[in-house]
Order: structure tokens, then sequence, then C-alpha cells
């Protein structure tokens, strides 16, 4: 699991100031710790954090010395000039549940003659952090066009390990026919 160095926060500097000189505020929070711990990091590492990981995603934070298993819980940007404005972790024991969100990935989305239809990108479930799942890659090359692929048809959600908070049912993708366009007659 990847570890990412913290501090404890340094309340004497306001957190717009802290952003300025490239550190980014954050906090720890989970049953396992006695209260939320207000946490500071390095902008370059935040932004490499946010670049290879999700919502979701496992890591270990060392702060002090101290390594805490977390799953980044929630980021914040600024939408318009995709400043990091904060990041939450939640911190993970092995025994506990905890929710979390499967991101789905397509590769070869490109190159099939279908039109796809993303219907459910993120699905919700919970489990215990050794059985937490980041993502699920599927090859969108081996499917055909008419193909309508549902929670239940994913076999790594039917584990007895996690447990949904989808409905089986609920349609992931669809591939459908390329819409043909139609053109109107000029009229004279």
């Amino acid at each position: 699991m990847e570890t990412m160095s913290v501090q404890k926060r340094d309340f004497t500097v306001k957190a717009k100031k802290m952003r300025r000189l490239g550190i980014i505020p954050g906090n720890v929070f989970g049953k396992s710790l006695p209260g939320s711990i207000p946490i500071q990091m390095e902008e370059t590492a935040a932004r490499r954090l946010i670049r290879q990981k999700r919502e979701g995603s496992k890591l270990s934070l060392d702060l002090d010395g101290r390594i805490i298993p977390v799953q980044i819980k929630e980021k914040s940007l600024n939408p318009i000039n995709d400043e990091i404005l904060h990041i939450s972790f939640q911190s993970l024991t092995t025994d506990e549940k905890v929710n979390s969100v499967i991101h789905i990935l397509l590769t070869n989305d490109k190159k099939f003659g279908g039109q796809l239809e993303k219907m459910l990108m993120e699905i919700p479930y919970a489990s215990l952090p050794g059985d937490m799942i980041d993502t699920i890659t599927i090859d969108a090359d081996n499917l055909k066009k008419g193909v309508i692929l549902t929670v239940k048809d994913i076999p790594e959600l039917m584990s007895d390990k996690i447990e949904l908070q989808a409905d089986p049912d609920e349609i992931v993708l669809r591939i459908s026919e390329r819409k043909q366009e139609t053109q109107v007659p000029a009229e004279e």
C-alpha cells in the first residue's frame, strides 16, 4: 500500500495562505481515532495523490512516524482553477466494514461502432478494508451492440465479501446501434 507523509496542521496559518505556500489542509477521521485529526501535506504530494487515486482508494498516511491506514473519503477542488482546497481521509481498521465506491473504468471504448451510454460508473458498497476494490476495468472491445451490462453481470461485484449498496439490476452501461444522422432535405 502506498504511504504518504503528512504533518499535523499548523493553525497559526490560515488555509488560504497555506495553499499559497504550497501546503494543502486536510483531516483524518474514523472510529479508531479519538477525534478528527487536522493535517497538512505538500501540494506536490497532494497533486500526485489525486492524479493517481480516486475517492475510495486505500493508502497509508505517515503522521509524525505513526502509520494510519486510510481511504480517500473526499477531495475538494476549485472548479475554476483546479486548486486543491482540502482532502479528507477515513481511517481503516481491519475488523470494521467501511463504505466506499468502486470506479468502473472502460478500455477500448473508442474502437467499436456502437453508441456507448455510461449509466453507473461509481458503485457504492461496504466491505472490510482487506476486501476493498478501488476500480474494475471493463474492456469495451469485447462488448457487442445491443449489450446491456448490469451490476450483477460484473463478477467482482457478486462476491460475498462486499455488500452492494446498489440494485443488482441497475444498468452500468448500454451499447446500442450508432445513431444515423438524418439529413433534412433543403427546401426549394
